[in-house]
């Protein structure tokens, strides 16, 4: 059953980057900053990378303590980017504002035991906030922990409202990653590596799945994905975390700050966060950012996807046309009109999940000691759809023995 379904994942880098590339358009047509011109902008200067030990965990897998490092990926232009090798986490990113001064714009912690015991805790609710984290094997929801492939049922972790959320109780961000250094044209930074065996929190097949993070001088941080499977047919869904602020994690409410997404049409869900398998129109509805509004500005209105979600918690199906960057298609842009930050995510995936840092409760101390409550951050989590395996009109995650995935998405950032 699943053949037919797997093709167009088998091929998917290639055809979306074809049609992204001969899509019609250009940021100023959407309202969208211009991207820099090259990334060797700042002339001679290189980005670099460095590395320094950051504690010891137990590594799940092995059952031992084990050394994490922190790298540092810096450009000549003053943005800063952190990574762990727990959880291929992206503790902070620091980028200069209109003003030249400079401000960590993600939430994060401050210590290695704060991101094990905090972030994605094995527990079988509303597991953590997974800041930082690269999400799998499946990154958001499948329903009630349930997928047939191959005629085979699988079962995996149940951690939200009955559902398996972001991989199940031990996902990709509870992991240790294998590094090296990666240096490119005008690029630096590092690949991390993670290997699950077959019926890794049920999930069949051994993937191995490596995370190239690349900075370039034009402020942008790219993130390729690349996985292959061994033995068995899986399914996945990887994505980045990222809570934004672009004020400064430490700044509070983001409720002020502008997005815009480029889709016509979301996932509406169930009471229980599952697409309901309908592709909606966004026109009229709180959910329409084809043109830009502040966060705050529709979400208490009496709409009962934004109850289900208690405010935005939900997959944009991203248009096929509009502005691209090297093959890559606009996924959506915000902004900060105090600091004047901008930051705009292309990517390849299908879809683009916005959330608004609804579960925030105030029971979190973030990176700078400062408490995280509700809106404190958003994210862009680039992804295929929530419960694709489940739904054979979703784009397929399928991946087979002896196929490639791979995909790329990009923080671009600007002032």
């Amino acid at each position: 059953m699943h053949t037919a379904l797997t093709r167009p994942l088998a091929r998917r880098a290639v055809r979306i980057g074809t049609a992204a590339a001969l899509a019609l358009g250009t940021v100023a047509a959407l309202g969208f900053s211009q991207a820099p011109a090259t990334a060797g902008s700042a002339g001679s200067c290189s980005p670099t990378v460095s590395r320094q030990p950051f504690g010891k965990t137990i590594e799940p897998y092995t059952g031992k303590l084990t050394q994490v490092f922190r790298y540092t990926l810096s450009n000549c232009n003053g943005m800063q980017v952190r990574l762990l090798t727990f959880g291929a986490i992206q503790q902070s990113i620091t980028v200069p504002g209109s003003n030249g001064k400079k401000a960590d714009v993600i939430l994060g912690f401050k210590t290695l035991q704060d991101y094990v015991t905090e972030d994605s805790p094995p527990v079988t609710a509303n597991g953590g906030p997974y800041f930082g984290e690269n999400i799998g094997r499946y990154g958001n929801r499948i329903a009630k922990g349930t997928f047939t492939l191959d005629g085979v049922t699988y079962h995996v972790p149940i951690n939200n409202n009955g559902n398996s959320l972001h991989g199940g109780l031990i996902g990709f961000g509870d992991h240790i990653y294998a590094a090296k250094e990666v240096h490119g044209a005008g690029t630096a930074g590092v690949a991390m590596t993670i290997v699950s065996p077959n019926g890794d929190q049920g999930y069949p097949g051994t993937l191995t799945e490596t995370v190239t993070f690349s900075l370039d001088n034009s402020n942008r941080l790219w993130m390729h994905y690349h996985a292959t499977v061994a033995g068995k047919a899986t399914v996945i869904n990887f994505t980045n975390h990222d809570y934004f602020n672009l004020a400064g994690e430490s700044s509070g409410a983001t409720y002020n700050q502008k997005v815009q997404i480029n889709a016509n049409r979301y996932t509406p869900t169930d009471k229980t966060q599952i697409p309901t398998g309908v592709l909606a129109r966004v026109k009229g509805t709180p959910f329409d950012f084809t043109s830009p509004h502040t966060i705050g500005s529709r979400i208490n209105q009496d709409n009962p996807q934004l109850l289900i979600a208690q405010g935005y918690d939900h997959n944009w199906v991203l248009n096929k046309s509009g502005p691209t960057m090297d093959g890559l298609r606009l996924a959506s842009h915000a902004w900060d009109p105090a600091s004047g930050r901008e930051l705009t995510v292309w990517t390849d995936q299908p879809g683009v999940q916005f959330y608004s840092g609804n579960f925030l409760t105030g029971t979190l101390v973030g990176i700078s000691g400062h408490i995280y409550r509700q809106s404190d951050g958003y994210t862009f989590e680039t992804q295929h759809f929530p419960n694709s395996p489940n739904q054979p009109n979703f784009p397929s995650t399928v991946l087979n023995p002896g196929q490639a995935f791979n995909s790329t998405t990009v923080y671009q950032f600007s002032s």
